[in-house]
């Protein structure tokens, strides 16, 4: 039986993709970043509840290995090192991710600045943005909170709403009335498909200062209001999201408490408990300097630039021709 073996882009569209990396290792080259290499096997996934990893049949020791959802945690180990500024570029990936924007296999684009705060890494990213697509030089660009801009979406600053208002405001905008949803679903909910979808196109936005219930491993501080946000910026060229950053979290304590938040929520949703990484946690106590990082997806930012209607038309072959 005859089967289509074609790849999914076209091959001026591959010889498109190849210019892109490569200018983007000129990006880095010309500021003195130095690329670097992890495995894409990992003996730990990572116990994020929003990330799924992917398992393999293979073993290695007492355990399964893992297909890396991305090289985060390898390259911390590589700056309490010592490695100084670097970046990676390669394929990471995630189970359940597919659609028009999501494929389980992905490109990401990594990188991290020691001694940066997050306005500096933001800066960056627009930066290499324009280098990449000079399109990029005739977009608006704005920075700000997530508080400001759900108050203009919603008239409601999520972040200081309770419980029962974030709720009643999700069924305002079609949750349907029988799902009782934590509040960490919610602000998922009403940010992605209430507010995200308003940012104008031809606009580059980067908003920053999330709710503390999203801090991943960024680090906490204090709002305006005095109260605590998550140190981090979502990038987004117009409603589509691009990139995530943080000021990085650096304090192993709190690392491991987190992790262990992470196996709670884990469990109250009907997860499998995540075992930490325990050489992540050992590299922390020896040390990872000050520094901000951040993940970038290649194959969306090729979709944008070339207007392809999906990452179907970027990738050489999707899952589902692979």
């Amino acid at each position: 039986m005859a089967c289509d073996w074609q790849p999914s882009a076209s091959v001026a569209m591959l010889s498109l993709r190849a210019k892109l990396l490569a200018e983007i290792r000129l990006f880095f080259a010309q500021r003195q970043v130095m690329e670097v290499q992890t495995p894409v096997l990992s003996q730990h996934a990572v116990t994020d509840v929003h990330i799924d990893s992917i398992a393999t049949n293979a073993a290695y020791g007492q355990g399964q290995l893992f297909a890396r959802s991305s090289p985060e945690f390898a390259i911390k180990r590589l700056l309490a090192a010592g490695c100084g500024d670097c970046y990676e570029l390669g394929p990471v990936f995630r189970a359940g991710e597919s659609g028009r924007w999501h494929n389980p296999e992905f490109t990401m684009l990594e990188w991290y600045r020691l001694g940066w705060q997050r306005q500096q890494l933001e800066h960056e990213c627009i930066a290499l943005l324009q280098h990449l697509h000079q399109g990029f030089l005739n977009w608006t660009i704005r920075h700000c909170s997530y508080s400001e801009l759900c108050l203009e979406v919603l008239d409601c600053d999520l972040i200081r709403a309770d419980d029962q208002t974030l709720q009643q405001l999700a069924r305002q905008h079609a949750l349907a009335q029988d799902r009782h949803w934590q509040r960490t679903q919610l602000l998922d909910y009403l940010f992605s498909h209430q507010v995200q979808p308003r940012l104008p196109t031809r606009q580059i936005t980067l908003v920053h200062a999330f709710p503390p219930e999203q801090v991943a491993l960024a680090e906490l501080a204090r709002c305006d209001h005095d109260e605590w946000v998550a140190n981090r910026f979502e990038l987004y060229l117009g409603p589509v999201e691009i990139a995530n950053g943080y000021q990085e979290l650096t304090d192993a304590a709190e690392l491991q408490q987190r992790f262990a938040h992470d196996n709670r929520t884990r469990a109250r949703l009907g997860k499998a408990q995540i075992e930490p990484d325990q050489r992540l946690l050992e590299a922390m106590r020896h040390g990872l300097p000050a520094c901000a990082g951040v993940a970038l997806g290649v194959d969306r930012l090729l979709a944008l630039i070339t207007q392809a209607d999906s990452l179907e038309g970027v990738l050489g072959f999707t899952v589902f021709d692979a």
